[in-house]
């Protein structure tokens, strides 16, 4: 196993308490594992007190022995119950929680505990932060990268007429796991849980479900109504393959396009839309434009292409994004969508994905990988990106 050094974790703390000065905190709770494990570097059943004024608190319910040793934390107790939390800090006015995940029950158990404090929601701030990745982290995910790009390899070898979407998937999932891909895709959500198998081929490529995509597949029951579903694959339609990979808690995302005999002119031609507006996208970027200036531009370009009406999605299912940052969540800042009005900068890292949904017929398009770096932008899932038949 890797563990985050302590100079990695002094730094990811020291840029929050930054921003909990400026928010005049005097203090923050970190409930959600997802950045109590950024914060201290592991993810036991714990709460991370951080202090503004002096050293972090990692209480562990289970399993202290390992939390020792996988966080760096100098101060890490015991905990039975949060009830005992009170007694080993000083008073403090404003408190940081999580309330954009932290249930109810518990934000009122913590303002029993403290008294007259303020509580008020310390997410952005973690998030702020999270936009941009160390060197470490995009090493991890360098290394997810490697595992995806093997297994996309494998895809041409497995690929048959007859079988099923989830039968490829489930191939897939099992070669990626045996390479140390994690199997589990985290995401900042009440309700929506992200999977690696999203195989969707011919028709369920239009099919549109829960799911914030511009195509959602039929999936195989209503109990999971997206992605991969019993449909056997036929020769000449279009086949997606959209399949994340976590590395020690890193992930990477990535889509290819497939086809048995041969890839039908209609997602041909689309396809090559879909790529031209990927780079010419990032080329934009390293101008300088914002995040919300970036989505209109490929909305531009798709519409100058003759694609407007298909691109990401048909009316009225369309999407309001062409990138999600990607790192320990699958969708974190930064995006490239209408509503975000920053630029796309230096560390930033993000999945940009460009793609055409045909009702009734299916879809296709590309997704990549991207980091921000040296005045440039680098693919770090970079293998064959052509539409392959087999």
């Amino acid at each position: 196993m890797q563990y985050a050094p302590k100079e990695e974790i002094d730094a990811r703390i020291a840029k929050v308490k930054v921003l909990m000065k400026k928010a005049s905190l005097d203090g923050a709770f970190f409930h959600y594992k997802i950045d109590y494990y950024y914060l201290s570097g592991t993810m036991q059943d714990s709460l991370l007190f951080l202090p503004v004024d002096d050293e972090p608190v990692l209480f562990v319910k289970r399993e202290i022995s390992r939390a020792r040793r996988e966080s760096p934390i100098g101060q890490i107790m015991p905990m039975r119950s949060v009830k005992e939390i009170p007694g080993h800090l000083k008073p403090m006015k404003k408190i940081g929680m999580q309330l954009d995940v932290v249930p109810y029950n518990d934000v009122v158990k913590f303002q029993e505990l403290f008294g007259n404090a303020e509580f008020i929601n310390v997410s952005p701030l973690t998030k702020e932060v999270r936009k941009f990745k160390s060197p470490f982290e995009i090493a991890l995910m360098e290394k997810a990268a490697e595992i995806q790009k093997k297994v996309y390899a494998l895809v041409p070898e497995l690929l048959r007429e007859g079988m099923t979407e989830i039968e490829l998937g489930g191939m897939l999932e099992a070669r990626a796991k045996a390479m140390g891909h994690e199997g589990l895709l985290r995401v900042r959500s009440l309700n929506y849980e992200a999977y690696t198998w999203h195989v969707l081929s011919g028709r369920t490529g239009s099919i549109v479900s829960q799911s914030d995509s511009p195509m959602g597949g039929l999936g195989l029951s209503p109990a999971f109504p997206v992605g991969a579903s019993m449909k056997k694959i036929k020769r000449n339609e279009p086949v997606l393959v959209d399949f994340g990979i976590c590395y020690h808690g890193y992930q990477v995302d990535q889509t290819r396009m497939y086809a048995i005999g041969k890839m039908p002119d209609l997602f041909s031609k689309a396809f090559e839309a879909c790529r031209e507006i990927h780079y010419r996208v990032l080329d934009k970027a390293l101008e300088g434009l914002t995040s919300k200036e970036l989505f209109e531009y490929s909305k531009q370009l798709a519409d100058r292409l003759g694609y407007g009406e298909y691109y990401l999605g048909f009316k009225p299912h369309k999407v309001r994004f062409l990138a999600h940052g990607i790192g320990i969540e699958l969708a974190e800042f930064p995006y490239i969508a209408a509503t975000h009005t920053y630029p796309i900068e230096e560390g930033m890292v993000f999945a940009i994905e460009p793609k055409m949904v045909f009702p009734r017929k299916g879809a296709c398009g590309i997704e990549n990988t991207v980091i921000m770096e040296k005045g440039r932008y680098r693919v770090i899932t970079d293998n064959d990106e052509d539409i392959i038949t087999v």
